[in-house]
């Protein structure tokens, strides 16, 4: 791994960038996505970008919420229709929580043909992982864990990247102190920031089990984080998002703060 590819960096409902979804990619131009956003506009990121989807063969879904799933619908469509005519090499590989794989299947039951649908099991593969569970995925070592969340059951994971540091996400959950062992002193932390701090009372964060800006970089100052990405925001000044974002997290954090814009790579 050698690249973050931010796809999207809003939140459900956000209207003036896509949802948060993002790739990693090797030296190989290989790259494994990490949910899917809400809906067909996942192929128009991935065409912005430049990724092929018949170079994706691996997938993390890390929970059922629409925004992260339902993208899902488009990306087996897409690679099972390229199976059929022999333009998709390999297989499709989706990772997720066991709970997940049922919601899985009857999704693309009632949206895809049977033609489509029928590749599962042959050619895509629904992959369960545990908490704990490490699988090699483009020769990287990926550990999930459960995030023990307080809506509905997610996962995140940490990898060893190729220079040796080590990329943790904890999908679009607040952090539980479960976790600790799981992301602790990790070189990138991928964080929710739902909204600033100071607009908490507009945008009801803690209702809905989000953070703010201020929560993400207080945590990621607790557990010696040295570079953290903040995305899953809010989007009505998404043009000035990076600064305020930015400013309002250097009161608490002294590491390096990146808040990417929809289609943004990133150095690892």
């Amino acid at each position: 791994m050698n690249q973050l590819i931010a796809l999207g960096t809003g939140h459900a409902t956000v209207t003036k960038c896509f949802n948060t979804c993002f790739a990693l990619s090797n030296e190989k131009n290989e790259y494994i996505l990490v949910d899917t956003g809400g809906g067909n506009g996942i192929l128009a990121a991935l065409e912005k970008t430049g990724i092929s989807v018949q170079e994706i063969h691996d997938v993390f879904i890390s929970h059922k919420h629409s925004d992260h799933l339902l993208g899902l619908v488009w990306i087996i469509r897409v690679i099972a229709s390229s199976v059929l005519i022999g333009q998709y090499n390999d297989n499709l590989n989706i990772y997720c929580h066991s709970e997940l794989i049922n919601d899985i299947k009857a999704l693309v039951k009632s949206t895809l043909d049977n033609k489509l649908t029928d590749l599962i099991g042959r050619r895509i593969f629904i992959i369960p992982v545990d908490d704990g569970q490490t699988n090699t995925l483009l020769g990287q070592d990926f550990t999930f864990f459960d995030l023990h969340s307080t809506k509905v059951k997610q996962y995140g994971f940490t990898v060893k990247l190729n220079n040796g540091k080590l990329l943790a996400f904890i999908g679009d959950e607040p952090y539980n102190k479960l976790c600790e062992k799981d992301i602790s002193n990790s070189d990138w932390l991928l964080c929710e920031a739902f909204c600033l701090y100071r607009d908490r009372e507009v945008f009801r964060p803690y209702e809905k089990h989000h953070s703010t800006v201020k929560d993400a970089c207080k945590l990621a100052a607790l557990l010696n984080i040295k570079n953290l990405i903040l995305w899953h925001t809010e989007d009505t000044n998404i043009t000035q998002r990076k600064n305020l974002y930015t400013e309002e997290g250097r009161k608490y954090f002294s590491g390096n703060i990146y808040v990417p814009d929809d289609l943004t790579k990133i150095t690892l």
